[in-house]
């Protein structure tokens, strides 16, 4: 499989692919409830100046998460073999 990278180290602009969605608990589950699953697609918007949170769009929408958060979600760039 091609590099992966967790999202709270996804540069801003890039898009990347939802590999694997980690954790544990009540945060996985929202999570996987707003849409992060495997095969959706990512883009980093930005990040806050202190550089957290950033904010991610995919599925039509933003949502800012904490980098605790988005570092259980493994990405593949767009392509990455």
């Amino acid at each position: 499989m091609g590099k992966q990278l967790s999202m709270d180290h996804l540069p801003e602009g890039i898009r990347a692919q939802v590999v694997e969605v980690g954790g544990e608990g009540a945060m996985r589950r929202r999570l996987l409830d707003l849409g992060l699953i495997p095969g959706t697609w990512v883009t980093c918007r930005g990040r806050a100046p202190a550089g957290d949170p950033g904010a991610y769009a995919f599925r039509g929408c933003v949502v800012a998460l904490r980098a605790k958060d988005a570092s259980a979600v493994a990405l593949k760039p767009e392509g990455a073999l």
